[in-house]
């Protein structure tokens, strides 16, 4: 009998460890995006771009002073940051504890942060635009996660309300797939290699830092999701596509040149 409870506990335990190994693989992007590194090799040395962007996006949307706009993936929210300096209220939400921690040292009456995934409900009704930079999308397991991320950001937008989401071109990225680089940020180096398959985009991140003891090694997972599947997903939760453009400087969007695919959506409330 002892034997046989033994092998029953070494069971229970063999599967709990297999569960939390297949979770923490399904979940990378938790550890990876809470990594000051993460920030280093993606953030440090593009904050003009981003400040650019969002000048540019303004001019486009010209949102009314004071609206009530959501950044969903929010990160540190220099994005937020960016947009509540010119008058308008911004909610940021990420699952990423440090990042949430740290942007909540920059709120504000007019910037608020919140630790939250987006597959879960939000605020309902409640904004005029909600928005999701730098392909901050695309890291989960299923097609229905994708779609509840994309019911969360359709149910917190009012009637008439405006979603733009910043995703890859997987056309262009298909063919500039750069397969091996190396990046040096300050003494760290960065070894990175990529390969895509017929529904993914891979990444493995090297990093090699003097201050370390043994280097770390970060792995990324993005769907390639096409306009047309964006397109299908928010038509599905009531969000209509008004524009489309191929590059922070919004330009038109070719399908084979252009290296982004920023979408401007509407929620349209259809009377029953």
């Amino acid at each position: 009998m002892p034997g046989k409870v033994n092998n029953q506990l070494s069971d229970i335990l063999f599967t709990f460890v297999k569960s939390i190994k297949m979770e923490s693989a399904q979940t990378w992007f938790k550890d990876w995006f809470n990594s000051h590194y993460y920030y280093q090799l993606y953030f440090k040395r593009d904050k003009k771009e981003a400040a650019n962007f969002i000048n540019k996006l303004v001019s486009y949307l010209e949102p009314p002073q004071n609206s009530l706009m959501l950044d969903v993936g929010c990160g540190r929210g220099r994005h937020s940051i960016d947009l509540a300096s010119k008058g308008f209220d911004v909610t940021g939400i990420d699952l990423a504890e440090d990042s949430i921690r740290q942007a909540k040292e920059k709120e504000n009456e007019h910037l608020h942060f919140f630790l939250h995934d987006m597959r879960l409900p939000f605020w309902i009704n409640y904004f005029d635009y909600a928005f999701n930079f730098f392909t901050s999308f695309g890291y989960f397991n299923t097609r229905r996660e994708h779609n509840n991320a994309i019911r969360t950001i359709s149910e917190s937008l009012k009637p008439d309300g405006v979603f733009v989401i910043d995703y890859f071109n997987v056309h262009f990225e298909e063919d500039h797939l750069v397969r091996e680089s190396e990046l040096e940020i300050d003494g760290v180096i960065y070894y990175i290699t990529k390969w895509h398959n017929s529904t993914h985009f891979y990444k493995k991140i090297l990093i090699k830092d003097d201050k370390l003891k043994a280097a770390l090694e970060y792995h990324e997972k993005v769907v390639k999701f096409s306009f047309g599947d964006f397109t299908e997903m928010l038509a599905y939760h009531q969000m209509q596509v008004q524009e489309v453009f191929g590059d922070y400087n919004f330009e038109n969007y070719d399908v084979k040149k252009s290296p982004r695919m920023i979408i401007v959506a509407k929620k349209i409330v259809r009377k029953t």
